[in-house]
This record gives C-alpha cells, sequence and structure tokens, in this order.
C-alpha cells in the first residue's frame, strides 16, 4: 500500500472553489478505486496550502485507477471546473510507504 499526499497552492480568494472541487472527489475517486482519506482546506496559518490524501494498493494500481477517473464524468467535470476556475496555483504529488510500527507491516 502507498499513499498519495497531494500539496496544493490555491488562490486564498477562491476557497469555497477549492473546498467545491474535494467535495466532488470524495465521491468520484472512492468509486474510482483510492481509498481516500480526506481533502483538507486552509482553516489557520497559511490560506494558501491544501491538501488532498489517499491510499492506493501500487504505482500500477494507480496508473488503472486515473485512467478511471479521467473517464468518470464527474472526474471529468472537476478537471474542467478546476480549470475553469483557476483556484489552484500549483498541484505537487508524492507517495509515501508507511514506515512507522506497530502500523506498518514489515517488508
Amino acid at each position: 500500500m502507498i499513499t498519495c499526499f497531494i500539496k496544493y497552492e490555491i488562490d486564498p480568494t477562491k476557497k469555497s472553489d477549492f473546498v467545491a472541487y474535494a467535495q466532488n472527489w470524495g465521491q468520484a475517486i472512492p468509486r474510482c478505486g483510492a481509498d481516500l482519506i480526506g481533502y483538507y482546506a486552509p482553516h489557520e496559518g497559511s490560506a494558501t496550502l491544501a491538501y488532498g490524501v489517499y491510499n492506493i494498493e501500487s504505482l500500477a494500481a494507480y496508473e488503472a485507477y486515473r485512467a478511471r477517473l479521467a473517464d468518470d464524468p464527474l472526474g471529468r467535470e472537476n478537471y474542467a471546473f478546476a480549470q475553469k476556475q483557476r483556484f489552484i496555483l500549483r498541484e505537487e504529488r508524492t507517495f509515501l510507504k508507511l514506515a512507522s510500527s506497530p502500523h506498518a507491516s514489515p517488508t
């Protein structure tokens, strides 16, 4: 199992657009095969940093999931919404594997 952390830099004047975007992913991501942990919008501190976090079986599973997400009607709509509203200024994905005990399984 790997975890995808998506770090977003968002326009702070369009936080409500990011929240709508996150809520749409809350439906589409699980339907397309990833285990969504959550999307997080700014609250205190930085007004421009937001995150999305989900688990996926492997990088191969990630590729198949991304293809399903691109074919999903709500997924396509959400991508278009983000492009039209331009509230995401930067997006960065990092894939990590749980390393802490006792939660991590031995390799």
